[in-house]
């Protein structure tokens, strides 16, 4: 995970520049040379509630009532009813065939014409498709500047205190070096030197896995527990049964390497904090982007869903969890039989429908990170887990999706891009026997722009 020794570093690397922006909010950068003329500000009033934000209140509620409503925002209008190519959804049902009540596919174009839907109202066990909602969410409400923190604190007592936000490539590099801050802060001015007084600030266990994971899962590097302070993800092979323990040893181990005792003890994260508190050092993630490319591109569930907790403000699963369906509601997406069980898909209660997925697609595709939400994907034949997948094909590089597979369970889900322009796609099955085959078949039948003549 992360980029390789000796590779250059990509743009979301933690060698690239420092964030502008640490915050749990959106912020949108001020125009240096825009006048707010009255109907931009208006156009801003009447947009802001539709992204989370307040409008104005020098507008007045007045004046806005007594206005014309403007047209609902960029990406927010619903999909068609009806299935609009008759020959591309007879393609579809004769390649699924008889398997048809085991799949649901879903295909949009740029103007939420709904091309093809076979079942596209079924909720569906989506595997790791739920990383598609998780990153959304997250990039939205977080921003592309967004990067998770791991901080040492100074206390007013003199002790110190490590807090973090679950950074996924948080390792031993950076373990030693709070070691050496921490050895380095003593016991703080004024105080003679003793033992170093440190305390790891961490969710209760019975937060470490959502509910709905098995125990065979929760032993396994892909399931491994969802705690603040992880090194290495909380997996070395297997899963870390134990991150706090494992950290504690871990930081034993360097202070006592230079000579240091360490008394380390562990604080839950409700705590109350110390207003006296100073931050002594921060060791920041990788860059949103490199966040959710993590998740889509490499379908890691660890950073799934650490950017579900973060973006809605609680590392209570259940809060988080609600977050996510409001913000879902929030974008004017088909929300029948949705529900979100956790943020990676490992949860087998996680039920989306190929048409939510196919609108989200659509929905994302007009939002100002458009461009990051799309090259967080994994890619036909080139990349991630799509790399080895129609490799050498009409398919190669052609598709940005998201995989999903758990028993029984195979999901694709992204954009196509055809002669005719972008195709969002979602499909999902419940128990098909050959799944990629079938999957390589309808995005071939997508890709045939004359199936579907544009719309003037």
């Amino acid at each position: 995970m992360g980029p390789q020794v000796g590779a250059p570093a990509p743009p979301w690397s933690r060698a690239s520049a420092k964030p502008r922006v640490l915050a749990k909010t959106r912020v949108w950068a001020k125009p240096t040379a825009l006048r707010l003329t009255p109907s931009l500000a208006l156009a801003a009033a009447l947009a802001l509630p539709a992204l989370g934000l307040v409008a104005p209140a020098r507008l007045g509620a007045q004046a806005l009532a007594n206005l014309p409503p403007l047209p609902a925002p960029l990406g927010l209008s619903q999909l068609q009813e009806q299935v609009s190519c008759p020959a591309l959804q007879q393609r579809i049902a004769a390649v699924v065939g008889g398997e048809a009540p085991v799949w649901s596919v879903s295909v949009v174009d740029p103007g939420g014409r709904l091309l093809a839907d076979l079942n596209g109202r079924q909720p569906r066990i989506p595997a790791s498709n739920q990383k598609l909602v998780s990153t959304a969410f997250a990039l939205d409400r977080l921003g592309p500047d967004y990067r998770l923190s791991t901080k040492l604190w100074r206390l007013s007592d003199g002790s110190l205190r490590l807090t973090g936000e679950g950074d996924p490539d948080f390792g031993l590099e950076q373990l030693r070096r709070f070691a050496k801050l921490a050895l380095g802060s003593g016991g703080g001015p004024g105080r003679a030197s003793g033992p170093i007084r440190l305390q790891l600030v961490e969710e209760p266990a019975q937060r470490w896995w959502p509910a709905g994971w098995s125990a065979a899962d929760r032993a396994e590097d892909y399931g491994a527990p969802i705690t603040r302070l992880a090194v290495t993800s909380n997996a070395v092979e297997m899963a870390v049964a134990n991150p706090p323990n494992r950290l504690k040893q871990l930081l034993g181990r360097e202070l006592a390497a230079q000579g240091m005792q360490a008394q380390i003890s562990l604080v839950t994260a409700q705590a109350r904090s110390d207003p006296g508190a100073v931050l002594l050092h921060e060791e920041p993630s990788l860059s949103m982007l490199g966040l959710i490319s993590e998740a889509n591109t490499h379908s890691h569930n660890f950073t799934a869903e650490v950017l579900l907790r973060q973006a809605s403000g609680s590392w209570d699963l259940a809060t988080a969890r609600a977050a996510a369906l409001q913000w879902l509601q929030g974008q004017g997406l088909p929300m029948a039989g949705v529900v979100v069980a956790d943020g990676s898909g490992l949860d087998r209660a996680n039920r989306l429908t190929s048409r939510l997925l196919a609108a989200l697609l659509l929905r994302m595709a007009y939002h100002p990170y458009a461009r990051d939400y799309q090259a967080s994907m994994a890619v036909t034949g080139q990349r991630g887990t799509l790399r080895k997948l129609f490799k050498g094909t009409e398919l190669d590089g052609r598709f940005h999706g998201k995989t999903g597979t758990i028993s029984g369970v195979r999901t694709i889900s992204g954009i196509l891009d055809s002669s005719a322009g972008p195709r969002y796609v979602s499909m999902i099955s419940n128990g098909a026997s050959d799944p990629n085959r079938t999957i390589g078949q309808i995005l071939r039948q997508v890709q045939n722009a004359n199936l579907c003549p544009s719309t003037p």
